[in-house]
Parts: C-alpha cells; sequence; structure tokens
C-alpha cells in the first residue's frame, strides 16, 4: 500500500457503480455477548446508524454475517454467509462480497465496512473511489490503515481466492497484494469500533454532540 493520499474533496462526477457489504463477525464478548452491530447507541441498534450514513453511498447492500440471519431481518437487507471452504475470519466475508457483487449488472467494485464500527465517514465511498481508479484503497485514519473500510474491485476476486487458498488471511496483507492506495481521513470518531462499554459512551457522546449543534443552527 502506498503513502496516504492527504484528504480532499471527491470530485463531482458520478462514482463507478459500487456495491456495498458490511462484514459483521464482532462479538460483544466484554458487553454481555451478542452481535456488537446490534449494540443500542441512543436508542437504535449501532448498525441503524451506521446503514444510515453506508447507504446512500452504495448501490446494492448486503451484509456479511454467519449464523441465523433472521436476527438482520428488519434491517432489509441480504445477509451472506461465508463459504465453507475459505479462511476464518473477516476476509472469508470480503470474499464473499465479491462473489456476490460479481453478480450484479454493471458493479465493478465492493466497498466494505466493519459491522462494530457505526459512524463510517459520509464521502467514505466517493472519495476511495475517487482514488482507487480501477484498482483498490483503503481508509487511513487517526490510527493509521483501516483495512475493512476499503474499495474492492470485483475484478480481483479470482486472485484474491488464490491468495487464501495459499494461506492469506488478512484483509491489510489482501490490499497491498492489490497494490491499494490509501486514503488519509482525519475524523476523531469516523472509526470508532465498539470494543467495550467506554465506546458505547463515547458514541452516544458524539450523536448528543451532533444533536445539539443542529438545534443551535436551527435557532
Amino acid at each position: 500500500m502506498i503513502d496516504a493520499q492527504p484528504e480532499t474533496a471527491a470530485a463531482d462526477r458520478p462514482p463507478r457503480s459500487v456495491a456495498g457489504l458490511v462484514v459483521m463477525g464482532g462479538r460483544a464478548t466484554r458487553m454481555g455477548g451478542g452481535d456488537k452491530a446490534l449494540i443500542t447507541i441512543a436508542g437504535r441498534p449501532a448498525l441503524e446508524h451506521l446503514l444510515e450514513r453506508f447507504r446512500p453511498q452504495v448501490g446494492a447492500l448486503a451484509l456479511s454475517a454467519n449464523g441465523d440471519p433472521a436476527r438482520f431481518g428488519h434491517f432489509g437487507t441480504t445477509v451472506l454467509p461465508d463459504d465453507p471452504d475459505a479462511p476464518e475470519g473477516p476476509l472469508a466475508g470480503v470474499l464473499a462480497g465479491l462473489a456476490w457483487a460479481a453478480g450484479l449488472p454493471r458493479v465493478t467494485h465492493l466497498a466494505t465496512v466493519p459491522g462494530d464500527a457505526p459512524f463510517p465517514p459520509a464521502d467514505l465511498v466517493p472519495r476511495l473511489a475517487e482514488a482507487a481508479g480501477d484498482g483498490a484503497a483503503a481508509a487511513y485514519g487517526p490510527h493509521g490503515v483501516e483495512p475493512l473500510d476499503a474499495l474492492w474491485p470485483v475484478a480481483a476476486l479470482p486472485r484474491l481466492q488464490a491468495l487464501a487458498g495459499q494461506g492469506l488471511r488478512s484483509p491489510k496483507r489482501a490490499l497491498e497484494e492489490l497494490g491499494a492506495v490509501a486514503v488519509m481521513f482525519s475524523g476523531a470518531l469516523d472509526f470508532l469500533d465498539l470494543d467495550e462499554p467506554a465506546d458505547v459512551a463515547r458514541a452516544e457522546a458524539r450523536l448528543w454532540d451532533q444533536d445539539a449543534w443542529r438545534e443551535r443552527s436551527t435557532r
């Protein structure tokens, strides 16, 4: 992956056709178990906050999740299980998403976000698409590369499947193999993931701050 590109506005031209995938898998082991994406933040599931920001940036949308898909039924999205022959870990979800996207008309790229990070940047996909060209790109946040906040070319699926068959497990390593461009994002909480109760408190504080700002701006 090359050095991170500076933060700039995405071009106004329409982006290529991009499908979206929310990669699940995180369990709230420090918060009583269950899916981190279903943790309540300010009265709503974390996944609902995430989809509110991510859905407008993509065309077709799916969730990558194993287990009973019914627990996500009310979100109105396709649920993709991992291929049982794929390696364990989040890269398996990316591969399942790429295989799904390959069957969609006029879709050239798949944008991914992790299911336990409820506030993806509102311009994540346009900026990644602008930087990627025909290739891949990943967000570079305050803590470095965010390998699941990324844009993957559908055409790379056979190569990634071959690499996975050779033992590749890491999405970050997969992006490096594709020569992905890193795109800088500076928002301190854009990539906040829900690992412990303090993170939920930080997420709720962010929402309260946004609501207070909106209230002041409409006076």
